[in-house]
């Protein structure tokens, strides 16, 4: 009987302290849909200081933005976190163009790739169509030497999560100049890594390696790439293109960074990049992550929540073409001796949120599924092994056995928008937006409340 008593006892318990969870987050989600400021927020960040490349006039712009708006919400410390960032700029405007055998000139709409040298001057080739990074690497210089790569791998369509199609084609863009480079080509384009077939050219970070022949590397949009592979399989095609990109030295750059003190100075950090691509608005990569995670802390400081950890929002430079602000905050704070035990990244655009990828152990993804009964009812469902994010990745190297998440979102869209010149505040939904900001607030309540 006694036994009996006792189960009855902790049965009621856990319903009990169940039920403060759902009322709590319940009170999140209001606050985030009836007063929320995360798309007023984005709207600020996006049309006062707009595209803001790692380096630019409006990354320091941004900087201040972001300083100004958590001093505004009184948490209990606002600082900056300088770090050393590349600069690379993208000069004049690119000019491509095509001619086929009969002629026919078609102008195209192309974006030089993040890191590239430019052209130094007008430029003009046979394009040799190659399907895919493998393809290039099967073939010898002298099929190459002196044309212009065409790399036209197409996202796989079959995907329903867009990021595998994404990740299949990154080599082309990673890696395709570079391999071309070896091979003596004069340059590289690539099918633009989008999913929808448009007019806008998606550009985005492609990497030299050391002792290898720089050639200039660029995307054209996915209308385009279509096109000339037609005119490919009908002739020979050539091409000329114009870029102005250059790199600069590093300069000094800051994450900006607010905490709320919790009972113990144990750390769960989270947040997103403040850093754009120089095209569009950098709305959904990743302004939407920045409004998230300033949203999630003042939505928990204006319910009165009081930590048991020390709650750290952190707003990432340089995610994008180099993630100087993710290396370097994770090396601080292992110089620092600080104790990191979670890490939280919103990345993936201001869509509707579905859950949170775990990465970390069958124990961790166990911890984190024991919330989908009390989630369900905010539509949090999907809960999987898989990507934190790019700027929280590397505390992993100091603290391996932190757990990290990266907010889950309907990704169908996303790469309609990714690096391109869509990518603006127009393009995010308002209550998409701030349902994601109630995700966030969500899971960093959970996690303080659940980690010891």
């Amino acid at each position: 009987m006694k036994r009996i008593l006792f189960l009855i006892l902790v049965i009621t318990s856990i319903n009990s302290f169940a039920q403060s969870d759902s009322t709590f987050i319940r009170k999140i989600y209001d606050e985030a849909l009836e007063n929320g400021q995360s798309y007023e927020n984005l709207r600020s960040l996006c049309k006062d200081v707009g595209a803001r490349i790692t380096g630019s006039a409006e990354a320091e712009m941004a900087i201040k933005w972001g300083e100004k708006l958590l001093n505004s919400y009184g948490f209990d410390k606002v600082y900056l976190q300088e770090i050393q960032v590349p600069h690379w700029e993208r000069g004049t405007k690119e000019a491509a163009w095509i001619t086929n055998e009969k002629g026919e000139t078609i102008k195209l709409d192309i974006l030089a790739l993040g890191g590239s040298v430019g052209t130094n001057g007008l430029i003009e080739a046979e394009v040799i169509g190659i399907e895919n990074l493998e393809a290039l690497e099967q073939l010898s210089e002298k099929e190459v030497q002196g044309k212009i790569v065409f790399l036209s791998q197409p996202f796989d369509q079959k995907n329903i999560q867009t990021f595998k199609s994404y990740g299949a084609c990154y080599p082309i863009r990673g890696k395709g100049t570079n391999e071309a480079g070896k091979l003596n080509a004069l340059a590289v384009v690539i099918r633009s890594l989008a999913t929808p077939e448009d007019d806008f050219p998606h550009t985005g970070i492609m990497r030299y390696e050391e002792g290898v022949h720089k050639i200039s590397g660029a995307a054209m949009s996915t209308k385009n790439a279509t096109l000339l592979s037609a005119w490919l399989k009908k002739g020979k095609v050539t091409l000329k293109m114009e870029m102005d990109c250059k790199t600069y030295p590093d300069v000094t750059s800051y994450n900006v960074i607010a905490e709320m003190n919790g009972k113990d100075d144990k750390i769960i950090t989270w947040g997103g990049h403040l850093d754009s691509w120089d095209v569009g608005d950098g709305a959904h990569d990743d302004g939407a992550g920045i409004v998230h995670s300033i949203e999630a802390m003042r939505i928990l400081k204006k319910l009165g929540y009081k930590p048991n950890h020390k709650l750290r929002c952190v707003l990432f430079m340089n995610e994008e073409n180099g993630n100087m602000g993710g290396k370097s905050y994770a090396k601080i704070a292992s110089e620092n001796k600080e104790e990191h035990i979670c890490a939280i990244e919103s990345d993936r655009g201001g869509f509707l949120p579905m859950g949170f990828d775990v990465n970390g152990t069958d124990k961790q993804l166990s911890l984190v599924r024991q919330f989908k009964p009390l989630l369900a009812d905010f539509e949090l469902f999907r809960f999987n092994k898989g990507f934190g994010g790019v700027d929280i990745g590397p505390l992993r190297e100091y603290y391996p056995d932190m757990i990290q998440l990266g907010m889950s979102i309907n990704s169908q869209l996303y790469f309609n928008y990714h690096h391109s010149n869509n990518d603006v505040f127009e393009n995010v939904n308002k209550r998409e937006l701030e349902l994601g900001a109630a995700a966030m607030a969500t899971m960093i309540y959970l996690m303080d409340k659940t980690l010891k």
